[in-house]
Parts: C-alpha cells; structure tokens; sequence
C-alpha cells in the first residue's frame, strides 16, 4: 500500500525549518541545494515545493506574521488602560525574543541581497509591516494611529540593543525603556 503523504503539512514542516537555515547562514548566501541538503531533501523534493528561495521566503514571511499574531491573541488578557496594552504586548515581544530577532536579520538580509540584484521582491515585507501594523492599531487603541509606528520601532531598537549585548540579560533597563515609551505616549 503505498504511503499517504499530507502534502501541505509536509511543505509547512519543510518551511518552519527553513527559518533557522536562513538565520544561520543567510538568505543572501544559502542556495536551493544547501537549503534542501539542510532540510535533508532532495533539491527536486525541495522544488516541488517551493519553486525559488524567494518563494520560500515570502511563504514563511506570511506564515510567520499568521503565527505570531494568532499567538500573541490566543494569549492576550484585555487590558482597559493603553499602558497596561503596550506593556502585554512588550512582555510577549520579548518572550519570544530570539524567534523576533531571527525574523528582524532575515529581513534585512533578504533586503540587502533583493536591492544588490535590483529586484523589487520586497512588497511582500511592506505588508507584513502593515498587517502587523494594523493589528497593533486594534489592539493598543492608541489616540494616534501614528504612535504605533514608534512602538514598532521601539521594539526594532530593542533587538538591535540585545545585538549589543543589552537589553535581554538586564530586564530592568528593558522595563525602564518601556516605562518611559508608555509615558511618551501618554503625554502626547
């Protein structure tokens, strides 16, 4: 009898691994034949899934932002004040710190390889900017839809200090830059 694959589980297992492939070697600089000798596939297994690694990209980028924020509602208590809002959403932001870090330097990687080759490939990461966007927008109801940016933001700066060695190790000056992002956007 022969063997029944679940095709689209499989391709969602392939992907997931995909991501620490890409954080330890690169997007820029993996191939196709190192991603599925990675995955330990052949590159016409590989293939059948996924026809380029820009189309492996562009699908975890979109399971990525499904994943992380179907998490952060599953696990989101209400909260009546913005203060307590931006403190639940840093406080999972960086419980999944090292899953947030590996998507900020693939991004810029994917970045810096799509603009040396002069492709236009990167619409797909201005709508998971977006989507993620948007979503922040319902969830913090801040007065300023503006001010949500500035929260992403501030989340990006906090990973480039973990980068530095800072920020993840020292929980206090992480709660001290919280609390003073909470009372910018108070007074504003």
């Amino acid at each position: 009898m022969p063997k029944i694959v679940d095709h689209d589980r499989y391709r969602k297992e392939l992907l997931n691994q995909c991501l620490a492939l890409f954080a330890a070697q690169g997007y820029g600089s993996i191939t196709m034949r190192q991603i599925a000798q990675g995955l330990g596939v052949s590159t016409g297994t590989l293939y059948h899934y996924f026809p380029s690694k820009e189309s492996i990209l562009e699908q975890l980028v979109q399971d990525l932002c499904e994943q992380g924020i179907t998490d952060f509602f599953a696990q989101a208590p209400p909260a009546e004040r913005v203060g307590d809002r931006l403190r639940i959403v840093i406080e999972f932001f960086l419980a999944h710190y090292r899953f947030y870090q590996q998507q900020l330097l693939l991004w810029v990687d994917f970045h810096q390889h799509s603009q040396r080759k002069g492709t236009e490939r990167q619409a797909f990461l201005q709508r998971f900017w977006q989507r993620t966007h948007a979503q922040l927008v319902a969830y913090l109801q801040l007065p300023n839809p503006a001010h949500v940016d500035f929260v992403l933001v501030f989340m990006d700066g906090l990973l480039l200090q973990c980068l530095y060695e800072r920020g993840e190790a020292e929980a206090d000056w992480v709660t001290q830059q919280t609390e003073l992002l909470i009372a910018l956007l108070d007074s504003a």
